[in-house]
């Protein structure tokens, strides 16, 4: 009787500290992107010149190893937004072009897709409680491959491979979403800081390649 008591008890707190990092991951995650579209919208105004290819790397990278690094430390949080910050900022020559080529409805347009798809995968997999860690080795993957791509279409510059990798990070990062959610309902991520970075970095990719695909159809 006992053991059953004790077992149950320790479900119970299972269950209330994987919904406390749920909570907290969608709260941060709220204030990140609120955050980031504050200084995208900055950068956009004030027609910031867009950061090159290496400090573009250093910045993200940079920021990411030391947001991991503090994670686990109140000082994590200024971590992120200094991050999600930055990644706000990285936006701001995109949307310029788009503005000024008359294409700002394409903004609203992968604005609405991003937030479609996330809200579509974070209800399945709540929803579900379905666990997806089954993704993980099609995701490392995919990962590999998009590394591949990327690099080579720095140097090929191909129109068509571009769009090819656009649709590939599109599936890479609503994969990472419904992984990234599973991970945390099911206690595999008991870090909300992380998980709110994982969660953001899928967002970002999913609304740049969305962006990017229909700037293209646009252009055609």
């Amino acid at each position: 009787m006992d053991r059953i008591v004790v077992s149950s008890s320790s479900s119970r707190d299972s269950l209330l500290s994987t919904h406390k990092v749920l909570r907290n991951t969608y709260f941060l995650l709220a204030l990140t992107l609120a955050f980031s579209a504050l200084t995208a919208t900055a950068s956009t105004v004030l027609m910031l010149p867009a950061p090159g290819l290496l400090l573009m790397l250093v910045g993200f990278y940079g920021l990411m190893f030391l947001t991991y690094r503090l994670a686990d430390r109140p000082a994590g949080i200024l971590a992120v937004f200094a991050l999600t910050g930055f990644m706000g900022y990285t936006l701001g020559p995109i949307l310029s072009s788009f503005i000024a080529s008359g294409a700002g409805d394409l903004i609203m347009l992968a604005l609405g897709g991003t937030a479609a798809v996330f809200f579509c995968c974070s209800a399945y997999v709540l929803t579900t409680r379905k666990d997806m860690s089954f993704l993980s080795g099609m995701m490392m993957a995919g990962f590999v491959i998009l590394l591949v791509a990327v690099i080579a279409n720095l140097f090929l510059q191909i129109p068509a491979l571009s769009l090819a990798i656009s649709a590939l990070f599109i599936l890479f990062s609503t994969g990472a979403i419904l992984w990234e959610t599973s991970n945390i309902i099911h206690g595999g991520e008991t870090n909300y800081i992380r998980a709110t970075v994982g969660l953001y970095v899928s967002l970002y990719n999913l609304f740049i390649s969305l962006l990017s695909i229909l700037g293209f159809a646009r252009s055609n």
